[in-house]
């Protein structure tokens, strides 16, 4: 029996493609209408902050992590997460976000955001934000945005409107 072991590692700009078409694959053509896709669009990832996730040379799960600011206020927008079908359920997604949120808070970072499923996210420590508190520019159901805290009371005086850097 071979061994596939899971392999974690920085993303590089050597990924794009393969990330683009597991992306496509898993969000569909409809995904560049989103808000938060909008919002990153001609924003590069931090690199030092995004990680892949591979057995041997196939590429199963990717995470970005794209500074924002929310009003004057510094942020990261978490996504998109992505993991290949097969290797769904398996743990691949919160490695890689715990890989992400980790990176981030050794590099001084105080807070991301992401629109998503609360109770998914939340084992990371994601927590839903206040209705009205942060605005997306664009549609996007409220009770989906979600921060966490990558400093203690990063949030308190985080309000205004999500816009690029």
């Amino acid at each position: 029996m071979i061994n596939l072991a899971l392999r974690f590692a920085p993303l590089s700009p050597a990924d794009e493609v393969a990330i683009e078409k597991l992306d496509e694959r898993a969000f569909g053509p409809g995904r560049f209408a989103r808000t938060a896709y909008r919002l990153r669009e001609g924003v590069p990832p931090d690199l030092s902050l995004s990680f892949v996730a591979r057995v041997g040379t196939l590429l199963v799960g990717a995470n970005r992590m794209t500074p924002i600011l929310v009003g004057a206020s510094p942020a990261l927008l978490l996504g998109p997460l992505t993991v290949e079908p097969a290797f769904r359920s398996q743990g691949v997604g919160e490695a890689l976000m715990k890989k992400s949120l980790d990176a981030a808070r050794a590099a001084g970072h105080s807070l991301a955001l992401l629109v998503g499923d609360e109770e998914y996210y939340a084992r990371v420590g994601f927590k839903r934000a206040p209705r009205g508190k942060v605005i997306m520019p664009g549609p996007v159901d409220p009770d989906r945005l979600l921060y966490c805290e990558l400093r203690e009371g990063a949030f308190e005086n985080i309000s205004g409107k999500m816009r690029r850097v």
